[in-house]
């Protein structure tokens, strides 16, 4: 199926690893222009030459997205570069363990910022380009916004602002024609949750225990699998679908995990 992505430039935050990385491969490889959001250039880098090698084209920019001017020089970057944005994909973020017992005013306030208020800003920012296009937003969510996970207070409240703002985005913007969706993560393997599987005690045991408990196949969803399913959401393919959260997790959320 050709998703009708040739030449459409994509603002992607947190592109240079993990689930941001696959999405930015995918849209290339679909022949859209991802736009590289990230706090290394040097990491931004290696993707963009990923990119080149096979072919595509691919722009880098170096923000650190805790900074609300650097959400807006992203995407004035972005607009000067290539006269237009026609899609954003929200994506950065830490599951940074700020609990109710263990955390403080401070640090959950910080982690909202690094997981939640840029998701807003970087929207605000690209607003009048995805008027222009009648573009597409997608943001990237996580499980603990439905299920909870204990000990993870701000990434929790930050998840299910995501999906509140993605409903909300959703009726604001239908009049231009905008389609705002969220793709929800449950159990993806990337570069951050092979760092927080080696801190546990029983870092094997406990990787084969959640594995288990993922309905489809046993286990974890792939970076891949999540970028399909952004690049549909932003093409012309899925051209009457918006205020949807999208799970894209194997079942882990909405099915018994007790089935045989």
């Amino acid at each position: 199926m050709d998703l009708k992505l040739k030449d459409k430039v994509v603002v992607v935050t947190g592109a240079a690893k993990g689930i941001g990385r696959g999405i930015v491969l995918t849209l290339a490889a679909e022949g859209a222009i991802p736009v590289i959001v990230g706090r290394r250039q040097s990491d931004n880098h290696l993707v963009q030459q990923e990119i080149e090698v096979q072919g595509g084209r691919a722009f880098c920019i170096e923000a650190e997205l805790t900074r609300p001017e650097d959400c807006e020089r992203a995407i004035k970057e972005t607009v000067a570069e290539f006269g237009r944005i026609d899609g954003l994909v929200n994506n950065a973020g830490v599951n940074d363990g700020v609990g109710l017992e263990n955390g403080s005013y401070q640090g959950f306030i910080d982690s909202l910022h690094k997981s939640l208020v840029h998701y807003y800003l970087m929207a605000h920012h690209a607003l009048p380009a995805l008027k222009e296009s009648k573009g597409s937003i997608v943001n990237i969510g996580s499980k603990t916004a439905e299920t909870g996970q204990g000990n993870t207070s701000a990434y929790a409240a930050a998840n299910g602002g995501r999906n509140a703002l993605t409903r909300e985005w959703a009726v604001e913007l239908l009049k231009y024609g905008i389609r705002v969706n969220a793709v929800i993560v449950a159990e993806c393997y990337t570069p951050l949750y092979d760092t927080w599987i080696k801190t546990l005690d029983n870092p094997t045991e406990t990787l084969q225990k959640i594995t288990q408990r993922i309905p489809l196949g046993n286990r974890m969803t792939t970076a891949e699998e999540i970028a399909n399913m952004v690049a549909f959401l932003l093409s012309e393919r899925s051209t009457h679908t918006t205020g949807q959260l999208i799970h894209v997790d194997g079942g882990y959320v909405h099915l018994d995990r007790a089935i045989d």
